[in-house]
């Protein structure tokens, strides 16, 4: 197990200006407020606005996070997609040295079958120079890892866990009761950390952790610990302005969040668009 990737990692937005142009000015700010809290950054994951970001925005955003990491966290990047091929070549032409693993989220759009996702997956790992986290992200991608696709893949020595946004409680149990000891199985839903925890999760890669590291970070810390952490002081706590994050899908809501809290604006490129008036209204009602 890397240890380097336990408890609590943060989907990092990349800030726009009002050109649409990356604001390196508040990514800086953004690492320093959530190195306060988190364990790892992941970069370029769909949070990170992936889908319309240019190659070299890429690997400027990446480069950059490398030379202005506050507290030297270890970092994952995000490269996925759902041409093998392609994701191979990105990951290979990309500077990886001091990336600790590579995030890739499953196939989307072509569904294929689980045999196909295997194989997909396998096809990444065996030319990966860095560790293979799985995403499974139904909701995106209209397709789903299964306990038994993620268990033979788990069984690959270079894929190391995987991010589990399922919802699927049964399926992830499933899992953490019949993966190899050293395979990291992290919460991909902020609400469900803790119970992901309870039945055998080694921590989160969090959407509200941009906006608030110390709770993300206290409440993984004392789960992990063996520590009763309350459903209405975590889950409770977070219910409204987590569901906010989604309405208008993310990165929509949280860079809303981010911009309230000062860290930087709300922009994001089309097909996206900024948050709503009623949008900005209901997070600023629910800010924490």
């Amino acid at each position: 197990m890397s240890d380097s990737l336990l408890g609590t990692g943060v989907a990092l937005v990349t800030p726009f200006d009002k050109d649409l142009k990356i604001d390196f000015d508040a990514l800086d700010n953004l690492l320093a407020h959530t190195s306060t809290g988190v364990d790892y950054f992941v970069v370029q994951g769909t949070t990170g606005e992936s889908p319309t970001t240019s190659a070299s925005e890429k690997r400027e955003v990446l480069e950059f996070i490398k030379s202005n990491n506050p507290k030297s966290l270890p970092i994952v990047y995000g490269a996925g997609g759902n041409n093998t091929s392609s994701v191979i070549n990105h990951i290979n032409t990309t500077e990886l040295q001091g990336i600790d693993a590579v995030l890739s989220v499953s196939p989307y759009y072509n569904k294929p079958s689980q045999q196909g996702l295997i194989a997909h997956y396998q096809a990444i790992a065996d030319q990966s120079p860095v560790p293979i986290i799985l995403y499974n992200v139904p909701g995106r991608t209209s397709s789903n890892l299964t306990a038994d696709t993620t268990l033979a893949l788990a069984e690959h020595a270079n894929i190391i866990g995987i991010k589990e946004a399922s919802g699927d409680l049964e399926q992830c149990r499933e899992i953490a009761q019949h993966m190899p000891e050293d395979f990291l199985l992290i919460s991909g839903d902020d609400l469900l950390t803790v119970e992901m925890i309870k039945i055998g999760a080694k921590g989160v890669i969090s959407v509200l952790a941009n906006a608030y590291p110390m709770i993300f970070k206290d409440a993984v810390d004392r789960a992990l610990d063996g520590v009763e952490v309350l459903k209405e002081e975590f889950v409770g706590r977070l219910l409204e302005i987590n569901e906010l994050m989604y309405v208008e899908s993310n990165p929509v809501g949280i860079k809303q969040l981010l911009q309230q809290l000062g860290i930087c604006q709300n922009y994001v490129r089309l097909p996206l668009l900024a948050a709503s008036d009623q949008l900005q209204a209901r997070i600023a009602d629910n800010l924490l």
